[in-house]
């Protein structure tokens, strides 16, 4: 089975869209990891198409936050896919389920990993803007990979760890399938 890692960034911030709007974000850079590949995949606006075909080919589709944010940004891209319904593990939502509170990618990856993110999407928004690409496309890649290891960390050990908002490591129990 195919497992997918997906990110991607966007061209546009809230503030700049009226709202939480996703839709209206615009994607700029997509990121892939493949675990039948063993690499990584960029894709850029034009992209798309090849980037929901391979999302739809994976036996799972693997994220944080794919669900309440990717997802949506790719809705206007593909109005009659169905993303939702591919086979995913939305990390911050299993969690979220589990804890009745949402965490970020960051917190969980210092606790579990002792990494963090490299930037965050307000830099990468002004990456792109910049026209600086590859640095949009190394962060949202170095994202991929943060999302990979953690997911595998939990497969492997049965939890993930987060730090509290007081600073305390909290080990979480996960039943994720590698």
């Amino acid at each position: 089975m195919d497992i997918v890692v997906f990110d991607l960034e966007t061209q546009n911030l809230f503030e700049d869209v009226g709202g939480r709007y996703p839709g209206r974000l615009r994607l700029s850079c997509a990121v892939t990891w493949s675990s039948v590949r063993g690499d990584y995949a960029v894709y850029w606006e034009k992209d798309v198409p090849a980037l929901i075909a391979e999302l739809k080919s994976a036996g799972r589709v693997v994220g944080f936050n794919l669900k309440g944010f990717d997802y949506e940004v790719l809705k206007p891209y593909a109005p009659t896919e169905k993303l939702i319904y591919l086979p995913t593990l939305d990390i911050m939502e299993d969690l979220a389920r589990t804890l009745s509170f949402r965490l970020s990618l960051d917190s969980v990856a210092r606790a579990t990993l002792g990494d963090t993110k490299t930037a965050d999407g307000i830099q990468a928004v002004k990456w792109f803007r910049e026209g600086q690409l590859d640095l949009l496309a190394e962060y949202c890649k170095a994202d991929v990979d943060v999302t990979r290891r953690v997911y595998e960390f939990g497969c492997e050990n049965g939890f993930v760890q987060y730090f509290t908002r007081l600073g305390s490591k909290q080990k979480v129990k996960v039943n994720w399938k590698c």
